[in-house]
């Protein structure tokens, strides 16, 4: 299974020494369309999924904007949230706006406001302590609130948060899951050249993504709901000094996720090599 390991491994980007200054990483470079042969290709068919990657740029807007970082959609008589461990502000990573999404997302997120914030202070180190990588973390909130009457906010409560950038549209990208979800949650029968066949095709999408598939960086790892036990679904993809200055471990990618059932429960994960 060594090519399947080189074929959903991620490495590191190798440009060369990096410029004076702060690395800052350069973008993913898309994944190439798939050639898929036909047995194989009617065995998939059922499973292309829709997926729109953000794209943004610097700058916040209103309140109730989808964004990531910036000023959060507080409402009123509340306060901006704090981290479960250090109670210190959480910094805001991301908000999505019902309104904002693109027509075929609206079963993803119907309504409200989707807020993830997670606290990213370098003194508490509570993405360490309280292991912000499993979802429900004391250090980590997603939800959801109603776009109502806020809190009025001029600057973000957080120290050093991050500069703001608004979302301004969605690229729909068509994804399919990668060969581990697909053997062994979706239950698909792949042989060995089904196996070899996937050699060298991956139609998943790194970066900031709404919807589509995860692109898991280990295994499969959806969370089970606290409240029903079953398997969320994914949400929103969060990835690694994108549009967001942090990066999750060496490179990792997270998830926001959201039980079907119980649609108030959401967390967020994530992993990296």
């Amino acid at each position: 299974m060594g090519f399947l390991r080189r074929l959903f491994s991620r490495k590191p980007p190798d440009d060369g020494p990096p410029a004076p200054g702060r690395w800052v990483r350069p973008p993913d470079p898309p994944p190439p369309d798939p050639v898929i042969p036909g047995p194989l290709a009617e065995k998939l068919a059922p499973f292309w999924r829709t997926g729109w990657l953000a794209e943004a740029e610097d700058g916040d807007g209103e309140t109730t904007a989808s964004k990531f970082s910036g000023l959060a959609h507080i409402p009123k008589g509340e306060s901006w949230p704090r981290c479960g461990s250090c109670d210190k502000p959480m910094q805001l990573f991301v908000q999505l706006n019902a309104k904002d999404l693109p027509e075929g997302a609206r079963e993803l997120h119907p309504e409200g406001i989707l807020q993830f914030f997670y606290c990213t202070d370098p003194e508490s180190m509570c993405d360490v302590d309280c292991e912000g990588w499993r979802p429900f973390s004391k250090a980590s909130l997603a939800r959801v609130v109603t776009e109502g009457s806020g809190e009025l906010i001029s600057a973000s409560p957080v120290k050093d948060a991050f500069p703001a950038k608004s979302i301004t549209g969605w690229k729909t990208v068509e994804e399919l899951p990668n060969w581990e979800e697909a053997q062994y949650t979706l239950g698909i029968e792949l042989d060995d050249s089904d196996l070899k066949a996937l050699e060298g095709i991956n139609s998943l999408n790194p970066g900031e993504k709404l919807g589509g598939w995860p692109y898991w960086i280990q295994g499969v790892e959806y969370p089970d709901c606290p409240k029903c036990g079953e398997p969320m679904g994914l949400v929103f993809q969060v990835d690694s000094d994108q549009n967001l200055p942090f990066l999750f471990g060496d490179l990792g990618v997270g998830h926001i996720t959201r039980c079907k059932r119980h649609p108030e429960v959401l967390g967020f994960g994530w992993a990296c090599t």
